[in-house]
């Protein structure tokens, strides 16, 4: 899922994007780096020609000065035609420009230009008449050379020195052996930097797309916009990478969970959420507004893939639900209110053309006696209601739900040690969650004791205000729980009804109940069936809210 760029597609001139900045620093530092290497490489090759031919000409000179045919051709009077085909045929095989043999006083005996010899050598020959071999770089016949001028010592003659031979390579040569090394270097340089701007290309290109062709100011301006918005919005953001790791989480995200501290990074089975909603944000495929449940709120979860060639994880939204379900849970109860209503409007019109029939037949006094008898008991429920009960939500619930089961053939019986008075419940105990506790405690009592059943069916309904605290007991006649279901009851889908809409009532009352720092507690009650014992404080012990828990007995 790609998300969508948060400004038009039509972007007014400004600085190259952060994908072409990047290439042109990175080709302007490939060029330089490739340069220096050729200039480092040309030096190199420089430095190693001159020393090569150094090299090659003082082996030269050093071997011919050393020969016993120079030597024995200084005795003669005619050195030349000995050593002149020697030094040429030497000069071919070693690779030099030439080697000169000549007299002590720089007469030569040999050149390559046989028009040189007979004169005077070019060049310094002081060092060698010293007896030392040494280099230089002189202007000869044949141009500038790199050459090495060495003696002959007769050991006939007391080692005098009778000759001196000077081997050298032309300026020109050693550059032309230069400049094929720097073609190569060059070429390679090329090669280099073709391949390092292709692979800076490709760099580039894949940062564009990821970038979407932005620049740096563009960027920033996205990550505090994005900052701004995760902050901002109230509904809980969160992102999931491939291995299903919390990559990023906003704080209504954190507050929708129940997350404490920095969760970034947490694989979802950390979390310590319950398990139907960890499973859905571990499930690959979307999900669409799924209700489920936390500890304290109903959410509904939207989840999405993104994806990109590859699984890069999922985009999570989470939505409260708590206080519409709360909302529905009242208009359930009105709904029920509405029906009891016209079940006692029903019946009333029953009672009345019973009363009406009883006078034609000349029945006054039983019309009388059954008019007074319907109306006494119908007043003695609603006195007994609203006497024990002052709360005014509760006792209109009570009113109405009594209708309900007595439609279904269950009697619904307020016991005698129920007792609220008016006013003491606190403004921090909702009325819409008491009706959410109390009213589905009924319906579920309801559910369970209505008929067929061999025995009346009946459901007891105590609430007292007492020692700091609100007990709301709600026990049926029914089948009960089964035993190890305890716990299962309480989670969302539970049900022993078929058909939708079913088994969200007990676990909203137990979120009702941790809410409010309360305890609900379930055990068999003394006549068969079921009973649920709510109790929440009224006030909290020393200030400070008690933690919420939740037990469940055992039948």
């Amino acid at each position: 899922m790609r998300l969508p760029r948060p400004w038009p597609s039509r972007r007014l001139r400004g600085p190259r994007s952060l994908a072409g900045q990047l290439f042109a620093m990175q080709v302007v530092l490939v060029a330089v780096v490739v340069a220096g290497c050729a200039l480092f490489a040309y030096l190199s090759a420089q430095r190693q020609a001159a020393a090569t031919a150094r090299r090659q000409t003082t082996a030269v000179a050093t071997a011919v000065a050393d020969s016993p045919v120079v030597v024995a051709a200084a005795r003669t009077k005619d050195p030349t035609a000995v050593l002149q085909p020697y030094t040429e045929r030497l000069r071919r095989d070693a690779g030099v420009d030439f080697v000169v043999v000549m007299a002590p006083d720089g007469t030569r005996w040999t050149h390559p230009d046989p028009a040189a010899i007979g004169k005077t050598y070019l060049g310094h020959t002081g060092p060698a008449l010293r007896g030392r071999i040494f280099p230089e770089t002189y202007q000869g016949t044949l141009g500038p050379s790199a050459r090495v001028v060495a003696p002959v010592h007769d050991p006939r003659q007391g080692g005098r020195i009778t000759a001196l031979v000077s081997a050298g390579i032309t300026v020109e040569t050693i550059s032309e052996q230069l400049r094929d090394q720097v073609l190569a270097v060059l070429g390679v340089a090329a090669g280099a930097l073709a391949l390092g701007g292709l692979g800076t290309y490709v760099i580039n290109a894949r940062l564009r797309r990821h970038t979407h062709g932005m620049n740096a100011a563009e960027l920033s301006r996205m990550h505090d916009y994005h900052q701004a918005a995760l902050h901002a919005v109230r509904e809980g953001l969160l992102m999931l990478d491939g291995q299903r790791r919390v990559a990023l989480i906003n704080d209504g995200g954190r507050e929708l969970l129940g997350l404490s501290g920095d969760a970034v990074g947490l694989p979802v089975t950390e979390l310590g959420l319950p398990q139907p909603l960890t499973e859905a944000l571990l499930a690959p495929g979307p999900r669409v507004d799924e209700l489920h449940l936390t500890a304290e709120r109903v959410l509904v979860v939207n989840a999405a893939p993104v994806s990109g060639g590859e699984r890069l994880g999922s985009v999570v939204t989470l939505r409260d639900h708590t206080e519409l379900q709360a909302l529905s849970g009242e208009l359930d109860s009105v709904r029920g209110f509405a029906e009891a209503l016209r079940s006692q409007a029903h019946e009333a019109a029953n009672r009345l053309h019973t009363v009406v029939s009883l006078i034609e037949l000349g029945r006054a006094e039983e019309a009388v006696d059954f008019a007074t008898a319907e109306l006494e008991l119908a007043q003695a429920l609603t006195d007994r209601v609203v006497g024990a009960v002052a709360e005014p939500v509760l006792a209109a619930l009570l009113l109405g739900k009594a209708a309900q089961a007595n439609e279904r053939g269950v009697e619904l019986v307020l016991t005698p040690d129920s007792r609220i008075d008016d006013g003491v419940l606190p403004p921090g105990l909702p009325a819409r969650d008491l009706v959410t506790v109390l009213g589905n405690l009924i319906d579920n009592a309801i559910d369970a004791a209505a008929p067929p059943q061999e025995r009346a069916a009946a459901v007891r309904v105590t609430a007292r205000a007492a020692g700091g605290e609100l007990l709301l007991c709600v026990a049926d006649n029914g089948p009960g729980v089964a035993a190890g279901a305890t716990e299962e009851i309480f989670r969302r889908g539970w049900s022993t009804k078929s058909g939708p809409g079913r088994g969200l009532g007990l676990a909203l009352v137990r979120q009702a109940v941790r809410r409010n720092r309360g305890t609900l507690t379930l055990d068999p009650a003394p006549g068969g069936g079921a009973r649920f014992t709510v109790r929440l404080p009224l006030h909290a012990p020393g200030g400070a809210p008690g933690g919420p828990r939740t037990t469940g007995g055992t039948r």
